[in-house]
This record gives C-alpha cells, sequence and structure tokens, in this order.
C-alpha cells in the first residue's frame, strides 16, 4: 500500500471538509456576535436553545453516521447498487423523522424550556427563536444525510461550495433582519432564527442539486421494490450505537448548561462566548478526523487493516498537535478576545482564565475526534458509546456539579472538570486504536 497516495487521498478530503465545517460553524457564530451587539442576555437566551436544538441534531446524525460508514465501506467494495439504496432510504428517514420532530419542538417549545430552567427574563429571547429554528430543524436532517453521502464518495468539496453561499446569505440575513437594515423591520433574535433557517432551505436544495448531478443521478425503482429493509436495519444498527456517543455528550451538555444556568446569566454568556471562540480552533481536528474516518471505511472495505491503522495515527497526530497551537494562541489573546464580544468586566476576566485551561481539553478533545471517528468507521461501534457515557457522566456531569455547585468554585473549576474528561476518554479510545481489537468489526461479511 503507497502510503504517500493515501496520505494525498486523506488531505483532498480533510480540505474541504475544514472548510465546510467552519463555515458551518460560523453560521452560529455569526449570530452570536452579531446578537452581541444586541444584547448579552440573547446570546444567553440563543445559547441554552443551541444546546437543545444540538441535541435534535444528534437524533437525526443517527441515520447520517450510519449513511457515511456504510456507504464507505460499500464503495470501498465497490458495490454501488448498495450504494444508492442507502442514500434514498436515508433521506426519506430523515425527511420523515425531522418533520415529526419538527412539529413537536414548534408546539412543545415552551415547556422545554422552562423545564431547561430558562429564567423568565430570557424567555421572550429563547421562545421565539426556539419555535423558529426548532420547526424547521428537519431541514437540517436532510441537509445531513445530503453531506454525509457526498463526503463518503470522495465528493467533500461540493457541501464545501454550498457553506461557502449559505454563509455569505447569513451575514446578509442576520444584518438585515437583526438590526432592520434595508428597509426591513428591527428582529432581533428572531431575525436571527429566519435568516439560519432560510439559509439552511438553500443548503438542501443545493445539496440535492449536487447530489443528482456529481454522485447518484437517479434512484431506480428496481432497487427500491420491494423496499431494502435489510439496508435500514442496517443503517440503524451502525447509526443508533454510532450517535451513541454523540448523543451522550450532548446530552450531558444539556444537563451543565443547566447546572451553569443555576449560577446565572453572565455565566451563560461567558459559556457561550468561550464555545463560540473555541471552536475555531479544534475544527481542524475534527475535519481531518471526518476525512480519514471516511478514508478508514473505504481501506476497511478492501480489507487493509495495517493500511488503515497508519492512517489512523497520522490523524491522531496532526490533530492533536494543531489543536494544542491555535488553542495556546487564543489563549494568549483571550482578554482581547472576550472583549470584542462584551463589555462586561466579570464575563472577559472568566472567559480569558478559561481559555488557558481550554489548552488542555483541546489536546483531550482532539484525541477524541480521532478515536471515535476511526473506531466507529473500522466497524467497532459499540466500545466508544460505553466510554462515553461512563466517562462523561461519571467524571464531567458530576465533577461539574461538585465542584461548581455544590463547592460554589463556578464556571472556572467547572472548566478544569472538562478537561480532565476529554483527556481521559481520549487516551483510552489512543489504546483501543493500538490494541486493533477494532479489526474484524467491519459491517461488510
Amino acid at each position: 500500500m503507497r502510503y504517500g497516495r493515501l496520505s494525498r487521498q486523506l488531505t483532498s478530503l480533510a480540505g474541504p471538509i475544514f472548510i465546510e465545517t467552519l463555515l458551518v460553524m460560523m453560521l452560529g457564530a455569526v449570530d452570536t456576535f452579531m446578537l452581541s451587539r444586541h444584547s448579552d442576555n440573547s446570546v444567553a437566551a440563543v445559547g441554552v436553545v443551541n444546546q437543545i436544538m444540538n441535541l435534535v441534531f444528534l437524533l437525526f446524525e443517527v441515520i447520517s453516521i450510519g449513511t457515511s460508514i456504510l456507504c464507505s465501506q460499500y464503495i470501498g467494495a465497490r458495490r454501488q447498487d448498495k450504494v444508492i439504496q442507502t442514500v434514498g432510504i436515508s433521506l426519506l428517514f430523515n425527511l420523515f423523522s425531522g418533520l415529526l420532530i419538527s412539529t413537536c419542538l414548534y408546539f412543545t417549545a415552551e415547556d422545554i424550556l422552562l423545564m431547561m430552567g430558562l429564567r423568565p427574563d430570557l424567555m421572550s429571547e429563547g421562545l421565539p427563536y426556539m419555535k423558529i429554528v426548532g420547526g424547521f430543524a428537519f431541514l437540517q436532517a436532510i441537509s445531513l444525510s445530503l453531506s454525509a453521502s457526498l463526503r463518503s464518495a470522495d465528493k467533500a468539496k461540493y457541501p464545501m461550495y454550498v457553506a461557502v453561499a449559505v454563509n455569505i446569505i447569513n451575514i446578509i440575513g442576520n444584518y438585515t433582519l437583526i438590526f432592520g437594515k434595508f428597509g426591513m423591520p428591527a428582529l432581533g433574535v428572531q431575525g436571527a432564527a429566519i435568516s439560519t433557517s432560510f439559509c439552511r432551505l438553500v443548503s438542501v436544495i443545493l445539496l440535492m442539486v449536487l447530489l443528482m448531478k456529481k454522485h447518484i443521478p437517479s434512484f431506480p425503482k428496481q432497487l427500491f421494490t420491494p423496499f431494502p429493509w435489510v439496508e435500514l436495519r442496517n443503517l440503524l444498527k451502525i447509526g443508533i450505537p454510532s450517535a451513541g456517543e454523540h448523543m451522550s455528550y450532548s446530552l450531558s451538555q444539556v444537563v451543565i448548561s443547566y447546572f451553569i444556568n443555576m449560577i446565572g446569566n453572565q455565566a451563560l454568556a461567558t459559556r457561550t462566548y468561550v464555545v463560540n471562540i473555541v471552536m475555531f480552533t479544534y475544527i481542524f481536528a475534527l475535519s481531518i478526523a471526518q476525512g480519514g474516518a471516511i478514508l478508514i471505511g473505504h481501506l476497511v472495505g478492501m480489507k487493509k487493516v495495517k493500511a488503515a491503522y497508519v492512517i489512523g495515527k497520522r490523524v491522531m497526530r496532526l490533530g492533536t498537535a494543531t489543536s494544542v497551537i491555535l488553542t495556546f494562541v487564543t489563549a494568549v489573546f483571550g482578554r482581547q478576545l472576550m472583549s470584542l464580544l462584551t463589555s462586561d468586566p466579570w464575563i472577559i476576566a472568566t472567559g480569558a482564565s478559561i481559555l488557558w485551561i481550554e489548552v488542555l481539553l483541546e489536546n483531550g478533545r482532539a484525541l477524541n475526534f480521532f478515536g471515535v471517528n476511526a473506531l466507529r468507521s473500522a466497524g467497532d461501534i459499540y466500545y466508544p458509546v460505553c466510554v462515553g457515557i461512563v466517562v462523561m457522566w461519571g467524571i464531567q456531569v458530576v465533577g461539574s456539579y461538585i465542584l461548581g455547585i455544590s463547592l460554589g468554585w463556578g464556571l472556572v473549576a467547572m472548566w478544569a472538570v472538562f478537561a480532565l474528561d476529554e483527556n481521559i476518554r481520549g487516551l483510552i479510545f489512543l489504546r483501543r486504536w493500538n490494541s486493533f481489537r477494532w479489526v474484524g468489526k467491519g459491517f461488510l461479511k
């Protein structure tokens, strides 16, 4: 196996994924930055809603993760008919499940936010945002399936192009609707929600056109009659446990948001600002881990285990080194970065302190990105979720409550617990990869 060619293939996958991920994350960051010009309370309210929405989007990822893994291995095994079946079923399932979940979010938005403990002074900001973004959440479900399908076929550049267009539209939409420009009313938080939801609609349309033109020109009726229930079962069999680790993490973040809400609005706003700053430091690690996962899936489908292992180790080294360096630079300029977002002295000082803890945290996060993506692409889908549930809830959730709430040490102490959790899980996954116990767990027999 020529590892130079594999490295070039990894770069060709990770590069577009990096740009796409950066731009997708910027959708939320642009909302946060523009709303920070509106008020810190708006940022705090939207931060709570986005924690809920991140959890919902993980439900949609059950199928899209299965789509990516199955298609990668089917492409490696040169089984195009199975690729078409998998993509078709993925789109149908996420469309119908997405519509059901969106309906529930719209009509139960207030109950959900009350359950999260959102204060009355934030409800007027959080509720309309939740209704609009939640009501159109099904668009994200479809978009995830389309993007996963294109990526698995080594066509990651097309979702990247879509992300570029969507971000331009979102910036213009936010500016127009939040602040009331070009003759439009100033809608504040509602404007940000409308702009974001419209952008997701544009994304779905563009990705569907690209899928039909560049990957799967048609879905022949004979491939779906009788309905291929086996492929749906495979998607769920792979997707549910594969998404389990992400689901556990997102649920833990919802609980932690509840804890931080107990500290106060300033703490909620600080967390939202820091999360939006540091996500730019770990995008490379996330992107190369996702690109590596596609390549590992291809190699496992071709039964080239040693090559898959080598690519995995390369992903790990690049991801951790880049994350730590970028986070260190961010911490050095932490106070200045926080000052760009808020004038509150407590938020600035607390956020700047947390950014130094992030240097250690991002080392562990990069290890987790590598470990989870590599193991599940190789077919070792149950190990990451088991480790995630035990360590996340045993250390991150319990530890942050004890230190941050019970002992009253606050947000900085909670962040130190987050860093401990990320690094413990990361080292466990690295040991698993080095053990080769994932060999033989692929889905194609």
